[in-house]
């Protein structure tokens, strides 16, 4: 059997045929796996000290933020499997074939802002790398960054799901070694005697830290949780496709961000260059002879989340409406992509800081309309009707107002009970913060306003729907 099947993926927002559906839950693991062992987590580590809590806490909200997050793109899964469809034709069962538009274009903003900043951070990484190593010019380095970080982003999303999956077996192999690696020459540098001395927060600060975890590791994957799972067989056990969701996607992030607390926590010279430098603080832990495998570990690890992100935006782009191809839709996107990051790594000054503020401006409507997914997905007892998923005169009908109404007041309140302070121009956020303090209170930054919507889609949509459904699925 060759390494890779390199033959283009043809399905689209399409049902999966029957012949074309095989494998088990268990090989949901590597492509969860591979798009979440990632250096990037070491660094979430030190910002979530920075909310104030101890190690104890660090640990116990990371394994309750990665893993509650990742139990609903688990649960999201279960529509692939039952229905062997993308995630954002699925919502259309929720929100309309038309409505459906309104999370689908939020999803693909989201999907190509990340997998832009993903391939900007490989890119920059590799600068660092090469820069300490000496002896190369410093825009050479970038350039062999870029062409190996877009490189194997477009291959792998543009060609599809069976490339995906053979691809990110092997990036979760050798990324998770090198982690390993990284792991061993860096022991001696923990100092205990200083990370036991971090004194614990207060409730808030754990809450602020645990929602860190929720938006900043899992709940971006919600959105594409069905597109991995659509070709599993629907005879496939729910509960082994929940679990080998989120065993593989919560398993290294949660170790990592732990591991990377106790570097942050023994030294604050450290964890202030991570607030500047993500990739890059973490190679002054290193000698210099790890400094390729390091390059290695840290740009795979980005490229394995970029490669899902670049293939479930096509699919997005297609849901919503482009008359193309799948391939077509992400070879456009790869287009965006290139571009941005472009800007980014060569261009901008600030960019990057008003746009990870752009990006969890988005994360607030994003969270409702994954917890009405979830609870939809929950309601349904029947497989969907799939031809009228595309028929705006079937039973799930043009736009469905409910969901619509609950994801625009989820959104409104979410937005009430968030501080953002990533750009000036997002200062209007937190008008509700007011109700438990103000912007300066001890809830300021728990951005609990994501909770909130998280609570308002999920019980909203049950209250709302659960009698629509029972009517669509008797239809």
């Amino acid at each position: 059997m060759p390494l890779f099947d390199l033959n283009l993926e043809l399905n689209g927002t399409n049902f999966i045929r029957e012949q074309e559906r095989g494998g088990t839950a268990r090989s949901l693991f590597w492509p969860w796996c591979g798009a979440n062992v990632s250096l990037l987590a070491l660094s979430y580590g030190a910002f979530f000290l920075g909310f104030g809590i101890s190690f104890t806490q660090v640990c116990l909200a990371a394994l309750l933020g990665v893993v509650l997050s990742f139990v609903l793109v688990g649960i999201s899964s279960l529509a692939g499997k039952r229905s062997n469809a993308p995630t954002m034709t699925l919502s259309r069962a929720a929100f309309g074939v038309k409505g459906n538009i309104i999370p689908g274009l939020l999803s693909y903003l989201i999907f190509v802002g990340w997998e832009t900043v993903l391939v900007s951070l490989a890119t920059l990484a590799t600068q660092t790398v090469f820069a300490r190593i000496g002896h190369i010019e410093p825009n050479v380095a970038r350039i062999c960054g870029f062409i190996v970080a877009v490189g194997l982003t477009v291959f792998g999303g543009v060609l599809g799901f069976h490339v995906i999956m053979r691809l990110q077996k092997w990036l979760t192999i050798a990324t998770v070694v090198m982690t390993f690696g990284y792991i061993v020459l860096t022991f001696s540098h923990i100092n205990w005697s200083s990370v036991t001395a971090i004194h614990g927060g207060n409730l808030q600060a754990f809450i602020g830290a645990m929602i860190f975890g929720i938006t900043g590791i899992g709940l971006g994957w919600v959105n594409s949780a069905a597109d991995y799972s659509r070709y599993l067989p629907r005879t496939i056990s729910s509960r082994s496709v929940v679990g080998w969701t989120v065993f593989g996607s919560s398993l290294v992030p949660i170790i990592l961000v732990i591991y990377g607390s106790l570097l942050a926590g023994s030294s604050k010279e450290l964890s202030d260059k991570i607030a500047m430098d993500p990739i890059g603080a973490l190679t002054t832990l290193v000698p210099t002879w790890y400094l390729i495998p390091f390059a290695c570990v840290a740009v795979l690890g980005l490229i394995g989340g970029a490669i899902l992100d670049l293939y479930s935006s096509g699919l997005a782009l297609v849901s919503i409406g482009l008359p193309v191809r799948r391939h077509v839709a992400a070879s456009v996107d790869a287009c965006i992509m290139l571009g941005g990051t472009i800007y980014i790594v060569w261009f901008a000054g600030n960019f990057s800081v008003p746009f990870q503020g752009f990006l969890i401006t988005l994360g607030v409507p994003i969270a409702v309309w994954s917890a009405i997914f979830v609870a939809d997905v929950m309601l349904r007892k029947k497989d969907y009707a799939e031809d009228e998923l595309f028929s705006a005169q079937g039973r799930y009908g043009a736009w469905n107002y409910r969901s619509i109404a609950l994801m625009a007041i989820g959104s409104v309140v979410g937005w009430g009970f968030v501080t953002n302070t990533f750009a000036s121009w997002l200062s209007w956020q937190g008008y509700f913060l007011g109700i438990i303090g103000g912007k300066s209170g001890p809830w300021a930054f728990a951005n609990v306003g994501v909770i909130i919507a998280l609570a308002i889609g999920f019980f909203g949509h049950i209250l709302l729907s659960r009698k629509a459904i029972r009517v669509q699925e008797n239809g």
